[in-house]
C-alpha cells in the first residue's frame, strides 16, 4: 500500500546502495535511479549526496525516511485492520519472550499459530522477564510471554501455563542417589543461577524466602543470562543449578544431569501472556492472545510429560 517511489526510496536509504536496493526490489539499477530521481524531481529537493564513491542521505532526505517509515508503519496497520474483514490476518506480530519460554514453549505454539494465519509475518526477541515487559510497555513489542509476576501496574497479565523450578545436579554428585534432600542444605552449596532481573531468579529467591532462606544467605558462586549457561556449568561440576523442568528433557534422557527433590521447597511459577493495560490488542496480536488461551488445553499435555520425565530423572 506504500507508494511505489517511497518504498524504492526506503530501500536506497537502507543500503546506501542503488544495485542492493535494486536487488532486494528485483529492479534494474537504472530504473531504481529512475525512481530517485523523479521523488527528487517532486519534492524539489536532493535525497542523497553522490558526490564520491558513496551516496549518503542528505539531511532533506534523512527527514523524508522518517515519513516514510511512519507512512509504511501505517500501511502494514491498515492492511493488518482491513484483512479482517476478509477473515484473515496480514502483517507482522512482534512477540517478546523470556529466554525459556523462547526456546522451550514458543517454538510449540507458533507452528500451528502459522498454519493458521500463513499472510502473517512473526518476529520474536528474546529477552529477561523485566526486558520483555518494558518492552511490551514501550510497544517495541505487541505481546509478551514471560516466566515470572510483572510487579507493574502498567501491563495486564494471563497466566498460560504452570512451570516448576527443579534443583539439578551431576550424575556423580552425592545428592543424584539420594530421595530428596533438605532445603537447609542448599545454603552452603554453590549455586549457579540466572541473572537478576530474570523470571528465573526472582521466582526461586521468593520461594527459598517463604523457605526460610534469604537470598544473601545463598552461596552464588555464577550467574548466566542463559539457562543453557547454567546446564553446562553443572555437568562440568561448578555447582548446584535451579532450572526449569522445561530445560532439562535431554538431559535427563542422556543421563548427563539429575534433578533433586527437595523437602520444604516448592518453586512454582507460571508461565504467562502480557501486554500493554487497557483495551486488549488488535489485529495480529488479538490473533495471537485468542491462539493461546485456546491452546491452553494442549499445553498441560506438554507440562505433564515434561513432570513426567522430572520424576524419571529423579529415579534413575
Amino acid at each position: 500500500m506504500l507508494n511505489f517511489r517511497l518504498k524504492v526510496f526506503r530501500a536506497v536509504a537502507k543500503h546506501l546502495s542503488f544495485r542492493k536496493a535494486a536487488e532486494e526490489l528485483y529492479l534494474s539499477q537504472p530504473a531504481v535511479s529512475l525512481q530517485i530521481k523523479t521523488l527528487e524531481e517532486e519534492v524539489g529537493l536532493q535525497l542523497f549526496d553522490r558526490s564520491g564513491s558513496s551516496i549518503s542521505l542528505t539531511l532533506a532526505g534523512e527527514t523524508l525516511l522518517q515519513y516514510a517509515n511512519r507512512l509504511d508503519a501505517l500501511a502494514t496497520e491498515a492492511e493488518g485492520a482491513l484483512s479482517s474483514y476478509r477473515g484473515e490476518v496480514r502483517g507482522r506480530l512482534v512477540i517478546g519472550a523470556s529466554l525459556t519460554i523462547a526456546q522451550y514453549v514458543l517454538p510449540r505454539l507458533l507452528g500451528p499459530f502459522l498454519q493458521q494465519n500463513p499472510h502473517l509475518e512473526v518476529g520474536v526477541t528474546t529477552h529477561n522477564t523485566e526486558r520483555v515487559i518494558e518492552d511490551v510497555v514501550e510497544q517495541r513489542s505487541e505481546i509478551g510471554l514471560i516466566e515470572g509476576p510483572a510487579r507493574r501496574r502498567d501491563v495486564t497479565l494471563e497466566p498460560m501455563l504452570e512451570d516448576e523450578l527443579v534443583v539439578i545436579v551431576p550424575p556423580a554428585h552425592e545428592w543424584a542417589v539420594q530421595r530428596e534432600i533438605d532445603v537447609e542444605q542448599l545454603r552452603s552449596v554453590p549455586l549457579l543461577l540466572r541473572e537478576q532481573g530474570s523470571g528465573s531468579r526472582l521466582v526461586a529467591e521468593l520461594a527459598l524466602r517463604k523457605a526460610g532462606i534469604r537470598p544473601r544467605d545463598l552461596h552464588v558462586i555464577l550467574e548466566f543470562d542463559m539457562t543453557e549457561a547454567i546446564k553446562s556449568g553443572v555437568e562440568a561440576g561448578l555447582g548446584i543449578g535451579i532450572v526449569s523442568r522445561w530445560t532439562i528433557r535431554k538431559e535427563l534422557e542422556l543421563g548427563t544431569l539429575r534433578n533433586v527433590t527437595v523437602r520444604g521447597l516448592r518453586m512454582r511459577r507460571n508461565f504467562s501472556a502480557v501486554y500493554r493495560a487497557g483495551p486488549e490488542p488488535q489485529g495480529a496480536a488479538a490473533s495471537f492472545l485468542r491462539f493461546v488461551r485456546g491452546a491452553r488445553q494442549l499445553l498441560p499435555d506438554i507440562a505433564a510429560t515434561a513432570a513426567s520425565e522430572s520424576r524419571i530423572g529423579r529415579t534413575q
